[in-house]
């Protein structure tokens, strides 16, 4: 297994993310477009990046300054274990109140009020989980 958000690993996710229906046509449906960057707490900057276009992952590479709409970091170990296990709405809540999941960029409150990219987001965790 390539590792954790290597261009190798973000080319896998980019394949699941637009297999899953439940997250990238949910996602079209809304028009959401960004560059997600993934990475670790304590890092200067994401490793990974996935450009989203309309729901649909068009582009996974390594950070190399991209601009970024969100930017997510955690632990290696919450990583893993969000990946084996996914992550609910209350567990999601917990690992960023516990700031376990890190938004450097972004706006937290923003998603969670929205029911139309809240769930997407979560159903994003059990995805990372089939690379």
């Amino acid at each position: 297994m390539a590792d954790l958000f290597s261009p190798e690993w973000m080319q896998g996710y980019q394949a699941q993310w637009n297999a899953e229906s439940e997250l990238s046509d949910a996602l079209a449906k809304i028009n959401f477009t960004a560059n997600i960057g993934y990475g670790f707490k304590g890092d200067d900057k994401p490793t990974g990046v996935l450009v989203i276009e309309n729901g649909k992952a068009v582009a996974a590479e390594a950070y190399d300054g991209q601009e970024l709409n969100w930017d997510l970091r955690a632990d290696r170990s919450h990583w893993e274990k969000w990946l084996k296990n996914g992550l609910n709405m209350m567990g999601m809540g917990m690992a960023y109140t516990k700031g376990n999941l890190k938004f450097v960029v972004g706006d937290y409150g923003a998603m969670v009020k929205d029911p139309r990219m809240v769930g997407p987001f979560i159903k994003s965790f059990s995805v990372m989980g089939r690379v």
